[in-house]
């Protein structure tokens, strides 16, 4: 169950939300991104005591994840529903390479995160999925550095509803004809949230994406695509931070194409807007979805090459922020922006929609929201100031690198 608390001073316009979430079971997993849902439906049926939950959602009776005790070697299936021979499952297929690529890196973020923090640990869940697939789910909360930071893993097999495959492939919008695509999905996805203000926060995902039905199932050919993307959003400026963080990803996209770092970091830009606002969340990086227009083994190299350079892009400014002095006004600045983080997530994410649309888990869909936020009335930051410098990029994105 998510609870929202809503506190709204008396003696001030501010209106500040700490987002608090409780559920029967601990605090999981994380994505923005079409890997946590299964969409099997069934009976109605709810336990709270290490079992599957079912429930009711918008698009029929849709089965939840069990909470599983020890790590799988995989979670891959070993065949699929009674398919003999299943290329998918072996140890060479592009979906047991994603899924090694991606768990490894959940390990090595893990690992960088907690040792830039100092005290704080991750809390580990795994669960899986009756009908095939899980996830390992890792968030680190109130620690010493990092205010909420979650790096989850997913592998799910499920069936969505045409407007689910909508959400998750809008090129395809108006072409496909009702009824039920089944679908594979895996990926990393990650959302770190630092205490200090100068700090910024970092959101990574890469995922593959196959829909998996036969090829006379009406409305839903068979293909495959990535999708993925690394950004930063601070609440001040630091050139060299910034460009630093830029530089990195333009060197993972020119190990493969001249051509991706400026088209991605548009890509990034365009697709980081609110609209509402008419501004970025934040300072950018790179974003692609629905690639598959080249070798698909390069493609998995590429993924893998930037789920990579996470670490590089991000630790040094971490280390070197971490500790800035600040006041209050530098953290209430921060909080604003955060509510910027949130008003994109809840309104124009394209995977926050695609797991409401499926029934996915509310758990999973919404950690990526920081613990608070912030909102003021017609808050208009001086001209010319640090405030100021920051917002004005986040309407007129620059180049942050020749």
């Amino acid at each position: 169950m998510l609870s929202a608390i809503l506190s709204s001073p008396s003696s001030s316009s501010t209106s500040t939300f700490p987002l608090r979430y409780s559920s029967p079971s601990s605090l999981t997993n994380l994505s923005s991104l079409p890997l946590t849902i299964g969409c099997r439906r069934t009976s109605k049926k709810s336990t709270h005591n290490n079992c599957s939950i079912r429930v009711q959602a918008s698009s029929g009776m849709i089965e939840k994840e069990t909470p599983e005790t020890e790590r799988p070697h995989t979670f891959l299936r070993e065949s699929d529903e009674g398919s003999s021979g299943d290329e998918s499952s072996k140890p060479n297929s592009v979906r047991a390479r994603f899924e090694k690529m991606i768990r490894e890196v959940q390990d090595s973020v893990c690992a960088a995160l907690e040792d830039v923090d100092g005290g704080g640990k991750f809390k580990e869940d795994v669960w899986s999925r009756p009908g095939g697939g899980g996830g390992i789910s890792r968030v680190l909360q109130d620690g010493d550095v990092f205010e909420k930071a979650g790096v989850n893993v997913s592998v799910v097999y499920g069936v969505m509803p045409p407007e689910a495959y909508r959400a998750a492939r809008p090129v395809d919008n108006g072409n496909t004809k009702p009824g039920p695509i089944p679908f594979f999905a895996a990926g990393v996805s990650s959302v770190i949230h630092p205490k200090n203000p100068f700090a910024p926060t970092v959101h990574f995902n890469y995922r593959y994406f196959e829909t998996d039905a036969p090829k006379d199932t009406p409305g839903a050919p068979r293909q495959w695509w990535f999708g993925g993307g690394t950004d930063l959003t601070p609440a001040y400026i630091f050139e060299e931070d910034v460009k630093h963080f830029h530089s990195v990803q333009k060197g993972a996209c020119d190990k493969f194409d001249a051509s991706f770092y400026p088209r991605f970091k548009k890509w990034c830009d365009d697709y980081f807007y609110i609209k509402h606002r008419d501004e970025r969340r934040g300072l950018g990086g790179i974003f692609f979805d629905d690639l598959n227009d080249y070798d698909q083994e390069m493609l998995l190299s590429f993924s893998t090459e930037c789920a990579n350079s996470v670490i590089p892009a991000y630790i040094p400014i971490i280390e070197k922020r971490k500790d800035t002095p600040f006041t209050d006004e530098h953290k209430a600045w921060q909080q604003l922006r955060r509510g910027r983080y949130v008003e994109f997530n809840l309104v124009y994410d394209r995977g926050t929609t695609f797991g409401l649309k499926t029934g996915g888990r509310i758990e999973s869909i919404l950690v990526s929201l920081p613990l608070s936020a912030r909102w003021e009335y017609d808050h208009q930051p001086v001209e010319g100031s640090e405030e100021w410098k920051l917002l004005d990029a986040c309407i007129n994105p620059k180049e942050w690198i020749c």
